[in-house]
């Protein structure tokens, strides 16, 4: 038997999200939506209904499991899934997501428990271009926007947005109370260079919900190691910055300047290195003003050369790229998007938190023994 094709649609901008959903539901016959309203957590569950283009066909609830929403929706999203395709009543089975969840776990879930009878077939973030800067500009906890899937949620409005945008391969674009404006849609081209934006009227959305999806390749993809980022752009008023360095940055000039870095931008993320972590791969995710710093492993160069059979094959071919005679694929690749950029500034800020010529030429011992500044951040105390 087929696996049963299962597409998910997210997105913060909720009208728009409900018109792709809507307009799948139309075009693709025998296409039912799945949805998990997890507004009611406070309530102790999550309310899942299952309906077609006539109306509501299932209505039923989750418990939530460790006073978590979102691990109820796991949780009871593939069992619901797989009962839609023991009962083969449907062609596409559409997720839509609420609000604040992210389509990488719930692909990754599809991708792993489907157990053969599903087929992830696509990932659509719906987008209303009018609301994309004021979005992407909105630091408030997901806690205070009621958008929050658990007690120890702490994301913000703005990074999740941003992480929705960045994954799907297709935006499906919607026209809300306000027109699109050219800075809109500028924005909207350089923060995801490579999607297929495709409009929620066209025809040609229900094609992208059965193009199919490839869970892995998407994470590579976002691994801040060998990230597709943005390259330079300026349109519209609104422009792409891409700085490199060789360097390692002196940890504590560096983490002087993150508050005027995190806000010179409404979006920027990439790789960078400490001279005090030399052998340590950091990324960089800020939005809307906030700013995420994580160790996400070692660089390749730190690794012993049996384990790089190990290594993505991605991962190695991106390295090889940007190979340094000496450091080898450690450096900083940092992007930042935003309308009224400021690359002079963001160049000499960013350079004068680089090793000077004598620090430099101290080498690793001496690099080890600058003051630990990241320390709070990077090895936070439980």
């Amino acid at each position: 038997m087929e696996p049963l094709s299962v597409a998910l649609v997210g997105g913060l901008h909720a009208d728009a999200r409900r018109a792709a959903v809507e307009q799948l539901l139309r075009t693709v016959p025998g296409s039912v939506a799945l949805h998990h309203d997890l507004s009611f957590a406070a309530d102790g569950t999550v309310r899942r209904t299952v309906r077609d283009a006539g109306g509501t066909l299932d209505a039923g609830e989750a418990p939530l499991v460790n006073d978590c929403a979102c691990c109820a929706l796991r949780e009871d999203l593939v069992p619901e899934l797989k009962r839609l395709a023991a009962g083969r009543t449907c062609r596409l089975a559409i997720v839509e997501l609420w609000d604040s969840v992210e389509p990488k776990a719930m692909a990754e879930v599809i991708a792993s428990c489907g157990g053969g009878s599903l087929a992830l077939t696509g990932v659509l973030t719906a987008v209303d271009p009018a609301l994309l800067l004021p979005s992407l500009g909105c630091g408030d906890d997901l806690a205070e926007a009621g958008l929050a899937v658990a007690a120890s949620d702490r994301r913000t409005v703005a990074d999740t947005w941003a992480r929705q945008l960045e994954y799907a391969p297709v935006l499906a674009l919607a026209t809300g109370e306000e027109a699109a404006d050219d800075t809109d849609r500028a924005l909207l081209a350089q923060l995801h260079p490579t999607a297929r934006q495709v409009a929620v009227e066209s025809v040609e959305l229900a094609a992208t919900a059965l193009a199919g999806f490839d869970v892995e390749a998407a994470a590579l993809r976002q691994h801040p190691a060998c990230a597709l980022l943005p390259q330079e752009a300026d349109e519209a008023g609104v422009a792409t910055y891409v700085w490199r360095g060789a360097r390692p940055f002196h940890p504590a000039r560096l983490y002087a300047a993150l508050e005027d870095l995190a806000c010179a931008a409404a979006r920027s993320r990439g790789r960078f290195w400490l001279a005090d972590r030399p052998d340590t791969l950091l990324s960089w995710d800020a939005a809307g003003g906030a700013l995420c710093v994580e160790n996400t492993g070692p660089w390749l160069a730190a690794l012993p050369d049996a384990a790089w059979e190990l290594v993505p094959p991605a991962r190695r071919a991106a390295a090889a790229l940007d190979w340094h005679p000496e450091h080898g694929d450690r450096g900083q690749h940092l992007v930042f998007t935003s309308p009224g950029l400021d690359r002079d500034g963001l160049r000499a800020l960013l350079e004068s938190c680089l090793l000077t010529d004598a620090e430099y030429a101290g080498g690793r011992t001496a690099w080890k023994g600058l003051s630990p500044a990241f320390d709070e951040l990077l090895d936070p105390v439980p």
